[in-house]
């Protein structure tokens, strides 16, 4: 039997069999003329000219319901900001560029930071930051799609049904979070799995259930980078600059808006990206960075939400983190058995022990400076304290473009 079955926190939209693309693009070309829809892909500059993203634009030239393609580029010098150009300028959209390591963004970066405006440091929350506030400020779209570019899996099915949900002019909904199977020939997405599900189980049995940790149990995959958000959102949230925008960006949703206003959808059959590597000796790089981030990202929103995190509590979750994971590994292992996946039980107990170490190193950051680096101030406050932000953003990234 097909998985119909609703959680109860939030709406989830599975995916019933195989989609009917057609019909989804022909609807979603319909509410794109009372609704219009913008894409926002934050970019590495080593994404392009990658497989994944000359998938990505192969298939995006044959969508038609988009108002707009806004994509940040991050990590280019001049010569790599032409090559992305260069890349992008296939699209018939004609899409806009955001050169954020150029001269004119460095100096809008600046004039923010002297008006005590925090943007936080270059990275993937920034990156969508400062996209969002380009769609903002050229006020054609009413709807902003995101997703990553290192899907090696991407379709056009992915955009619409991400999309469709928060277009369709009669669902009410105006945040969507994507989720998939994440599988090759083994089981993938070893941080959702072995980290974010079992510390946020733990915490709920130390805790009890609070309507924080119920709702971000409630997600299939919490930690995805497909998010689909009414502008009215985008323009009112504030979100992590790091590794931990995902979990930031769930937090100020469920802060600034009603669980009926939210849902989660089943993307397509399968995904898969570009992996990162699990870096168990360096905190600074890979998986290991992003376990520190997230969780870091997880105590300070609990604590703004009142949670008491002290050193006792934070010791206690190491150990039941630890048991839980332990037991989470046994259900994975099954998993993978009975669908002819290849599970390799050290490799797992590997990122398990990092993981742990990655909590008791965020726990430490965390009761060393509760607050920790600041949430990117959201578009409301930027335009109270620059009114002429907007204007100077079009303008600078109209000449990126020229």
């Amino acid at each position: 039997m097909a998985d119909f079955f609703q959680t109860g926190a939030i709406a989830t939209l599975h995916r019933l069999g195989p989609t009917d693309l057609d019909r989804l693009e022909r609807e979603l070309n319909e509410f794109s003329k009372l609704s219009r829809i913008a894409l926002v892909l934050p970019c590495l500059i080593n994404e392009v000219g990658t497989p994944a993203l000359d998938l990505l634009i192969s298939e995006l030239s044959n969508v038609t319901y988009l108002s707009e393609i806004v994509v940040g580029i991050d990590g280019a010098d001049h010569k790599q900001w032409q090559e992305a150009r260069k890349a992008f300028a296939q699209l018939p959209q004609k899409p806009t560029l955001l050169w954020n390591d150029g001269p004119r963004m460095k100096k809008l970066f600046s004039q923010l930071k002297k008006a005590s405006v925090e943007t936080g440091d270059q990275g993937k929350g920034r990156n969508m930051w400062i996209c969002f506030g380009y769609v903002l400020a050229s006020g054609i779209s009413n709807t902003i799609a995101s997703h990553d570019c290192d899907i090696l899996t991407y379709d056009r099915e992915l955009l619409a049904r991400l999309c469709y949900p928060v277009a369709h002019p009669s669902f009410g909904f105006d945040f969507c979070k994507g989720y998939n199977a994440r599988f090759t020939h083994k089981l993938n997405g070893r941080v959702m799995r072995l980290l974010f599900t079992p510390i946020i189980r733990s915490l709920k049995s130390i805790i009890g259930s609070h309507p924080l940790l119920t709702y971000l149990d409630t997600f299939r995959y919490p930690l995805s980078g497909e998010i689909c958000l009414d502008v009215d959102m985008a323009r009112r949230t504030r979100i992590p600059a790091d590794w931990g925008v995902e979990v930031g960006m769930l937090a100020e949703v469920f802060r600034v808006s009603a669980a009926k206003g939210m849902c989660q959808t089943e993307l397509s059959e399968r995904y898969d990206h570009k992996h990162q590597d699990l870096s168990p000796g360096d905190a600074r790089r890979g998986l290991h960075r992003m376990a520190i981030d997230v969780s870091k990202c997880l105590f300070r929103t609990l604590a703004a939400e009142g949670i008491k995190l002290d050193a006792g509590l934070l010791g206690t979750l190491l150990s039941t983190y630890a048991r839980t994971a332990e037991d989470t590994l046994r259900y994975y292992a099954a998993d993978a058995a009975i669908n002819g996946l290849a599970y390799d039980r050290h490799e797992e107990e590997s990122a398990l022990a990092m993981f742990v170490e990655s909590i008791r190193a965020a726990s430490a950051a965390f009761l060393e400076d509760p607050l920790g680096t600041p949430l990117i101030s959201n578009w409301n406050r930027v335009q109270s304290a620059l009114p002429g932000f907007f204007s100077d953003l079009r303008e600078a990234v109209r000449l990126d473009n020229a």
